[in-house]
């Protein structure tokens, strides 16, 4: 049985949404991710993880956009950085348009940290207007607290298509990665990780990459998947 909407005929919809008025909104981008990941890793991710958690809380999986914010890694030719504009309005559009239908718990599996803010805004509005339920995971930043078999900590496991991420992908999607381009690039040491700072992703990296995918396994991208997922339909059989 299918929990995408856009798989279902109206009618099956509607009766979905009687059932359980729960969605998943995945969410992610396309843009540069090493040299050996896909750049649509993000948005795979993200899916991945709401197929398995709707799988067993019967939530519906909305339409979703297939680029992200990415304007930090606008430099590299090959990323499609979506106007934060853009996001805004389509997340927009499509929760009023779902809660017209009559969903009323949100679920955002945001595979891209460069869309967790304009979600975040959208939610406030959405529950002040109509008082529905939301919560959020911010993918890659949720997987820092349940990862302890990783290798290394900080940026050279949790780097862009570090450990974490190409363990994750190793498990989820083997056939899309490149083994032969998988490296290693050590972080640069930040002397005040206290200051937001705006230095484009160009200046930290030549190949859109920070960290040691050489260490990541299917092993360790399991391990991940299934603590992190056992973890998110725990709080949704809780709180929705």
């Amino acid at each position: 049985m299918t929990n995408y909407i856009r798989k279902m005929s109206g009618k099956k919809y509607l009766e979905r949404v009687k059932q359980n008025p729960t969605v998943i909104i995945p969410t992610g981008a396309c843009e540069i991710y090493g040299p050996h990941l896909p750049m649509g890793t993000d948005l795979l991710v993200a899916k991945a993880i709401a197929e398995r958690v709707a799988d067993r809380t019967g939530a519906l999986i909305a339409p979703t956009l297939e680029m992200g914010e990415s304007s930090a890694l606008a430099a590299f030719p090959c990323t499609f950085a979506a106007p934060r504009k853009l996001v805004e309005d389509y997340v927009n559009a499509l929760m009023q348009m779902l809660i017209d239908d009559g969903l009323k718990n949100f679920a955002f599996i945001t595979g891209h940290a460069g869309n967790v803010d304009t979600i975040s805004y959208l939610v406030k509005v959405y529950q002040q207007k109509y008082g529905i339920k939301a919560f959020q995971i911010d993918w890659w930043r949720f997987t820092q607290n349940h990862c302890p078999e990783l290798q290394y900590t900080g940026a050279m496991a949790h780097g862009h298509a570090s450990e974490c991420g190409t363990s994750v992908m190793k498990y989820l999607f083997p056939d899309l990665i490149d083994e032969n381009e998988i490296a290693c690039v050590e972080a640069i040491p930040n002397e005040y990780p206290d200051i937001l700072q705006y230095a484009p992703f160009t200046e930290k990296t030549a190949i859109g990459m920070i960290g040691d995918a050489q260490v990541a396994t299917a092993e360790k991208g399991k391990s991940i998947v299934d603590r992190c997922v056992d973890r998110i339909v725990e709080f949704m059989k809780k709180s929705l």
